[in-house]
C-alpha cells in the first residue's frame, strides 16, 4: 500500500492501537495528523519527532469548534481513521444519564462529527476513505450485557457508517468501520488477568484491516462492518 504524499487524519492515534495504525501509515508514507486531549498523550507519544508526524492539541471531539478547527488544519486529507472513543462498563440499572452521555459523546458523538468533517474535507479534494471503529456488542447486541451504555454507542457508530457510505459512495468516498473483540493490549491484559490472551486480536492485526480499508487498493469496498475477533 503506498500512501506517499497523502494525508491522513488519526483520531485516538496515540492510543495502543492508534500507534500500530499510525506505524503502519508511516511505513508506507503517509503524512499523520494526530489530534491529542492532554499535554501528556503528545509528551509521551513515541512517533512525536517523527517529520511526517503533525501533532495537534485538539480537545473534545464531541464539541463542533474543535473538531472543526482539527480539520481545517489539515489539507486535503485523503484517509479519516477514527479510533478516538473509550469504554465504561455498569449495568442499565446502575447508569445515570451523565455516564450514559459520556458514552454517546466520547463514541458515537465524536465519530459522527469527525466524519462530517472528513466528508466536507474530501469532497472539496475528489474523494477518499474514512474508517471508523465500533465494537462486538454493536453486532452481537446480547454480549453488551453489562455495559449496555457502551454497546448502544458502538451501534450507533455502526449504523452511522452504513448509512454514511451510501450516501457518499458515489462522491468516491469510502467508509467502512473495523469490529474488534477485546483487543490484546496491555490495559486489557491487566485488566483481565486470567483471559485467554492468545486469543485476542492483535493491535497490529486489527490495523493491517485498517490500513487496506482506508488506502487507495480499496476500490471497492465500502459499508462494511469487518468483524476482527481473531480466535475469540
Amino acid at each position: 500500500m503506498d500512501f506517499r504524499g497523502r494525508h491522513v487524519v488519526i483520531t485516538g492515534g496515540t492510543g495502543a492501537l492508534g500507534g500500530a495504525v499510525l506505524g503502519g501509515l508511516l511505513a508506507a508514507g503517509a503524512t499523520c495528523h494526530v489530534p491529542y486531549l492532554h499535554a501528556a498523550e503528545a509528551e509521551q507519544f513515541p512517533h512525536r519527532a517523527h517529520p511526517q508526524v503533525k501533532l495537534i492539541a485538539a480537545g473534545d471531539l464531541a464539541d463542533e469548534a474543535v473538531v472543526a478547527r482539527l480539520y481545517a488544519a489539515v489539507p486535503s486529507p485523503w484517509a479519516a481513521i477514527h479510533l478516538a472513543g473509550g469504554f465504561a462498563p455498569g449495568a442499565v440499572a446502575d447508569t445515570a444519564k451523565d455516564a450514559l452521555m459520556r458514552q454517546l459523546d466520547g463514541n458515537f458523538v465524536s465519530c459522527f462529527l469527525c466524519c462530517r468533517a472528513a466528508v466536507n474535507a474530501m469532497r472539496a479534494s475528489g474523494g477518499g476513505r474514512i474508517v471508523n471503529v465500533a465494537a462486538r456488542p454493536a453486532l452481537e447486541w446480547r454480549s453488551g450485557a453489562g455495559m449496555a451504555a457502551y454497546a448502544a454507542s458502538k451501534a450507533a457508530v455502526a449504523a452511522m457508517t452504513a448509512a454514511l457510505a451510501e450516501e457518499v459512495a458515489k462522491q468516491n468516498i469510502l467508509v467502512n468501520a473495523v469490529v474488534p473483540s477485546i483487543m490484546d493490549t496491555p490495559a486489557n491484559r491487566k485488566a483481565m488477568p486470567k483471559a485467554d490472551h492468545d486469543a485476542w486480536p492483535k493491535v497490529d492485526e486489527v490495523a493491517a484491516t485498517i490500513l487496506f480499508l482506508a488506502s487507495p487498493d480499496n476500490k471497492v469496498t465500502r459499508g462494511a462492518l469487518v468483524p476482527v475477533y481473531g480466535r475469540s
